[in-house]
């Protein structure tokens, strides 16, 4: 049995808020993740199947790598579907706001998520949450948003409810999280929830080989082209670096997640012990962080990038051109030596 964490009060408003609403929309973050997408699907499907009229937005495009996971191809993609987005935002009777902490992480959907008159719910796992939702359900000493979900609807008496098909999202959000179980990933409770995952008919095999090692040929060209011409190693610093421009990533006609896990790649190097991972996009620098051991790159996230996360994996943007990105973290490196 997982230990509980959840207030009551937390989920009686919650479970109010369900009771009352019918046309809910679901959302998550800009670039979203594994975690992001897998929280999303997995409550959408259980949702759906307690008869609700259910929509996803999300501020871009859900990566390809992820298209394994049922109704995929159901989610609304706000940049591209803006008008549609909108009103769908604004006819919500409750809207969930699910893997990130502030407005701003919604990118150009955040002024229609705040003028919406929808009750909204907030679950998520990051630090330091603004309070711009009804119920909001924040603990980030939990490895992945899906981990926190999972336990939200069991402490909301929905255990029962969730299929196969939502637990295989869950699980995909647990495992690409926490780089396959390999960090924050120690807590015991986590591993009692897999096995109510796996009790629920998933394949996790299957998930890791679709999710974590299936990848295009030209997705292959350019991770090994990133790691032989673009890694730096800053031995003092014991630090490394992988930055990607547009035209770079445009030559090997990438599409989002095909450089899942590259920023973990250095960390291979016995003397590395944290990785900084900067892909251009469209009028921001999309940052990651990976380390070993009590290195804090959250702390670096959140300092320097308007992001955080935890200990040893984070995330954020920079706002400006990918070389003051690589200036702010070669300063960076200065002021840790």
């Amino acid at each position: 049995m997982i230990n509980r964490v959840v207030s009551g009060k937390e989920i009686k408003g919650l479970a109010k808020l369900l009771s009352e609403s019918n046309k809910i929309v679901i959302t998550c973050h800009v670039s979203p993740d594994g975690d992001a997408v897998g929280s999303s699907l997995g409550l959408y499907h259980l949702l759906v199947d307690l008869g609700k009229d259910v929509k996803i937005v999300t501020p871009d495009a859900p990566p390809q790598s992820l298209k394994f996971l049922n109704s995929w191809n159901e989610i609304v993609s706000y940049a591209r579907y803006t008008d549609f987005g909108n009103k769908l935002l604004d006819s919500a009777d409750l809207i969930f706001c699910l893997d990130y902490n502030a407005l701003y992480r919604v990118d150009r959907m955040s002024e229609a998520l705040r003028k919406s008159s929808a009750r909204k719910v907030m679950i998520d796992h990051h630090l330091q949450p603004e309070y711009f939702c009804d119920v909001t359900i924040s603990y980030p000493n939990m490895s992945s948003t899906c981990e926190l979900l999972f336990r939200v609807l069991c402490e909301l008496g929905l255990y029962e409810e969730i299929s196969s098909v939502s637990a295989e999202c869950i699980y995909a959000g647990m495992m690409t999280d926490t780089g396959n179980f390999s960090y924050n990933s120690n807590d015991p409770n986590i591993y009692i929830i897999i096995s109510e995952l796996l009790k629920k008919g998933i394949n996790k095999d299957k998930i890791y080989q679709l999710a974590m090692n299936t990848k295009s040929a030209d997705a292959i060209r350019l991770n090994g082209y990133a790691v032989s011409e673009k890694m730096q190693i800053f031995p003092e610093s014991k630090a490394a670096l992988i930055t990607l421009t547009r035209e770079e990533l445009e030559k090997y006609n990438y599409q989002k997640g095909d450089t899942e896990g590259l920023v973990n790649m250095p960390l291979s190097d016995p003397d590395v012990v944290w990785s900084c991972y900067m892909r251009e996009e469209e009028g921001y620098i999309k940052i990651s962080a990976r380390s070993k051991g009590h290195f804090a790159v959250n702390q670096i996230c959140e300092l320097y990038f308007g992001g955080g996360g935890h200990r040893n994996a984070a995330g954020g943007e920079f706002r400006g051109t990918l070389d003051e990105a690589i200036v702010t973290f070669k300063n960076i490196l200065a002021q840790k030596e």
